[in-house]
């Protein structure tokens, strides 16, 4: 190898690390603009859940009574409306209080009565899982969705941040202790946001769950009482066998 081959090989190698301490650079900032953006993901994780929080808190309010003495009051009035075929008051009373899941699915009940008591049991099992519960089980699905997205952007965050940190003291350069101090500090924040949604939000869904579970006690043991009004007497049933 002469003088010139081995010049020319000296400057390519320069070339080539200098071309990769450059992308090692951008690598470094691009690590830390996305661990600053995972700051904004976290706001909006944190806020989506929240709002899913709300909108599934204000539902199961809306669809059920007060309390358990609330519901047996409303039963006692409405039951012996529709053993006796009063169904125009029965209607009445239920409108009155449309808003909650209950009197909703009499009016479903008393609107296709003559379907039959088997036919009315099928249609309120698929009105409670379509109309009833299907869209708060959506809305608890992205409450855990939110819970267990929180930690994973956290920790993407401080990964993002540990780098960008460590990068810059790769570089050659001096840095200042307190510069990487104040970046590993912001790197941890991050996880810390992803603990402080999630652990709230869990305490948040379990609420949730109990109270849609209540929901639907409540609602399965009034329907099978409203359900019982039209199911065919012992008398018909052995009339109908003759």
């Amino acid at each position: 190898m002469n003088i010139n081959e081995l010049a020319l090989s000296f400057g390519n190698g320069e070339a080539i690390f200098g071309t990769l301490a450059a992308s090692g650079m951008q690598m470094n900032d691009l690590a830390q603009q996305l661990g600053h953006a995972c700051f904004l993901f976290l706001g909006i994780n944190f806020v989506w859940g929240l709002y899913c929080v709300i909108l599934s808190w204000r539902r199961t309010s809306q669809l059920r009574f007060r309390s358990h003495q609330d519901q047996e009051e409303f039963l006692n009035e409405l039951l012996p409306k529709l053993k006796s075929g009063a169904f125009e008051e029965a209607t009445e009373m239920c409108e009155a209080k449309s808003l909650r899941a209950l009197p909703r699915l009499v009016l479903a009940v008393i609107a296709n009565r003559r379907i039959g008591y088997d036919g009315l049991r099928e249609q309120v099992g698929e009105l409670i899982q379509r109309d009833l519960m299907g869209p708060l089980e959506q809305k608890l699905g992205w409450v855990a969705t939110t819970i267990k997205t929180g930690p994973l952007l956290g920790l993407f965050g401080t990964v993002l941040s540990m780098i960008a940190a460590f990068g810059r003291i790769g570089t050659g350069e001096k840095v200042a202790p307190h510069m990487i101090a104040f970046d590993i500090s912001i790197a941890l924040i991050c996880t810390a946001l992803g603990l402080a949604t999630a652990i709230p939000f869990s305490y948040l869904l379990a609420s949730l769950n109990i109270r849609s579970r209540e929901l639907m006690e409540g609602v399965g043991t009034g329907m099978t009482h409203v359900l019982g009004c039209f199911r065919p007497s012992k008398n018909k049933v052995a009339a109908n066998a003759r």
